[in-house]
């Protein structure tokens, strides 16, 4: 009876584990957003809760997001993502002729006074039309490589227009993804090790070429030098922090880090929340993670298993990547944290990922074994 109302199908057949995750991580993202975003507003001569106000008014609509596209069926899904794939293959054109330029990269659009950041768009986007074309092996109608050659040639369109940015980090999470997603799909293990290969000779091309990329790259192998004043604040709020922390708006290194708010909004929850809450910002992410593989483990839809592979690499990567950073583990990328860091674009667009992921692992197939027995009861 529960499940005849649009709402109640949905709440039985949602993963509820996992959205219970995305809302605490949401949570604490405008908890952390109140307390890092002060300090930058106040260093940039703006008002003081100026990105607080703003990332509430983004954590809404992503909120809205989230339970929207998670109602929508599979082939919606599928069609939506083509939908915005095209869009943001459009975006990503005009960004090289009309973007704004900042910190010498052509990312952002700007429209009707907020900035527009095409490539966050179309990550998701790009991981489900992937899936789709892969998936297609597996219905007869695209046999042998055909799929595979489909796919990197969007792979090689999508690459193309972000290495023209320059965005290093966003065409790393884009490949790593499109990786994972072919090796799912069958590609021979030779394959994907020939496309590790050409991905270090092409970051070993980025560094030789690229002067942003050098500079964070030898900042990170020399930690003296003074391109790596960030991370070393970093550490400094982790340290600061210990395993409680000082306390919500208590830290001081926020004043310090340019980008608190954002790529190291992980350290300032160091510092004022302690070790114990990063630990369990990643449990959460963990969390969703795991939940989303462990949907789709026993998935007979070729589509839905690599879609949702796609969009929880996606997810997982970008918050491990971040972290990591934070840590002094990898080179400085400008990647955010999900939901967590300040982003319009990268908030809405990690939202319709993670609709899209709750849309396409909830349980359909107990869902209609329910209803017949209900049917028979009667």
């Amino acid at each position: 009876m529960r499940h005849k109302s649009l709402f109640g199908s949905w709440w039985w057949t949602i993963d509820r584990v996992t959205l219970i995750a995305i809302a605490v991580i949401i949570v604490l993202s405008a908890i952390m957003i109140a307390a890092a975003s002060p300090a930058v507003a106040d260093r940039i001569g703006v008002e003081s809760f100026y990105f607080v106000r703003r990332q509430l008014l983004f954590l809404v609509v992503a909120a809205v997001i989230v339970v929207t596209v998670s109602f929508l069926s599979p082939v919606v899904i599928r069609r939506l993502a083509m939908l915005g794939f095209l869009g943001c293959l459009v975006t990503l054109v005009l960004v090289l002729f009309k973007g704004v330029e900042i910190k010498g990269a052509h990312r952002w659009l700007s429209l009707a006074g907020f900035s527009l950041q095409p490539s966050e768009f179309i990550k998701p986007c790009f991981a489900v039309v992937t899936a789709w074309i892969l998936s297609k092996r597996f219905t007869g109608t695209a046999g042998g490589y055909r799929s595979f050659i489909i796919a990197t040639i969007l792979y090689g369109i999508v690459a193309l227009l972000l290495v023209l940015q320059p965005d290093i980090g966003m065409t790393i999470t884009i490949t790593s993804v499109w990786c994972g997603q072919l090796f799912l799909a069958g590609l021979p293990l030779l394959w994907i090790m020939l496309a590790v290969v050409l991905g270090v000779i092409a970051i070993l091309g980025a560094y030789q070429f690229l002067p942003h990329v050098a500079k964070r790259i030898d900042g990170f192998i020399d930690p003296e030098s003074g391109a790596n004043y960030q991370i070393k604040r970093s550490l400094e709020a982790f340290k600061h922090g210990g395993f409680y922390g000082r306390g919500p708006g208590e830290g001081t290194i926020k004043q310090l880090l340019p980008d608190s708010h954002t790529d190291f909004i992980f350290a300032v929850v160091g510092e004022e929340l302690g070790m114990i809450t990063c630990l369990l910002i990643l449990v959460l992410f963990a969390t969703v993670v795991l939940r989303g593989f462990s949907r789709v483990l026993h998935e007979s839809d070729a589509f839905i298993v690599f879609a949702v592979a796609g969009l929880l690499m996606q997810f997982g990567i970008q918050a491990m990547i971040n972290m990591a950073v934070t840590l002094h583990l990898l080179p400085t990328k400008g990647m955010t944290l999900p939901f967590i860091s300040y982003g319009g674009s990268s908030t809405l667009a990690i939202a319709l990922a993670v609709g899209m992921m709750l849309a396409l692992t909830r349980k359909r197939y107990e869902l209609a074994t329910l209803g017949v027995k209900i049917q028979r009861v009667r």
